[in-house]
């Protein structure tokens, strides 16, 4: 059976990391992430060296095997981190380039658009296009007005019907829904599930509920 895009695609920053226990912490989550149903998975870290960073990568990837890992930003540490895909955002590498770093098989994300999509980007050779912020968020600095719900709508009638859009920022439990009727493919999810005190047990909620 061909992989498809889960419904609710985790973001884990690096901001949630305890200064302590680094390495265990990673490896019990990355376990019971994976327990818990995830397929898919994004490593955010925008201020690590990379061999930190790559430290991090080597427990997750052992932790949460058969899961799709995608690594924000770094397209170039891609192949060492043995993971299975790269999200670049303005300022990153494009995506054409990304697609250069990271081969044809691996999977290719960037943003897509907030009031309107951008131009050229159906064009881009990614697998999914980022959209939003749909509502406030706290976990990445953006100057871009929330698009909600309707904003999300518009963009799926630019993008037509098939098109992966996964939209991000401020997304909850109780919000996920209407954002998913709107035509969003996924919801791209960060403070709501890494800040419950038991992220698999939240992502398990979610899961259930969403499908």
């Amino acid at each position: 059976m061909p992989w498809k895009f889960p419904k609710v695609y985790p973001i884990l920053d690096s901001a949630r990391f305890p200064a302590e226990g680094r390495a265990e912490f990673l490896r019990k989550l990355g376990g019971e992430l994976t327990q818990a149903g995830v397929t898919l998975l994004e490593y955010r870290n925008k201020t690590a060296i990379d061999d930190l960073l790559l430290a991090d990568t080597e427990i997750l990837r052992a932790a949460m095997p058969g899961v799709k890992l995608i690594l924000d930003d770094r397209a170039y540490l891609v192949d060492r981190c043995g993971f299975d895909g790269v999200h670049v955002d303005a300022g990153d590498v494009s995506p054409a380039e990304a697609r250069t770093l990271v081969g044809p098989d691996r999977i290719v994300g960037t943003f897509g658009g907030s009031d309107s999509l951008l131009p050229g980007i159906l064009d881009a050779p990614a697998d999914y296009l980022a959209v939003g912020p749909v509502y406030l968020t706290t976990t990445k600095e953006t100057s871009k007005a929330p698009i909600g719900p309707e904003g999300v709508r518009h963009l799926r009638q630019q993008a037509g019907p098939d098109r992966t859009l996964t939209a991000a920022a401020g997304i909850t439990f109780e919000t996920a829904p209407l954002v998913l009727a709107a035509g969003a493919s996924a919801v791209a999810v960060a403070a709501a599930l890494f800040a419950a005190p038991d992220p698999a047990a939240e992502f398990r909620r979610w899961l259930n509920a969403l499908g």
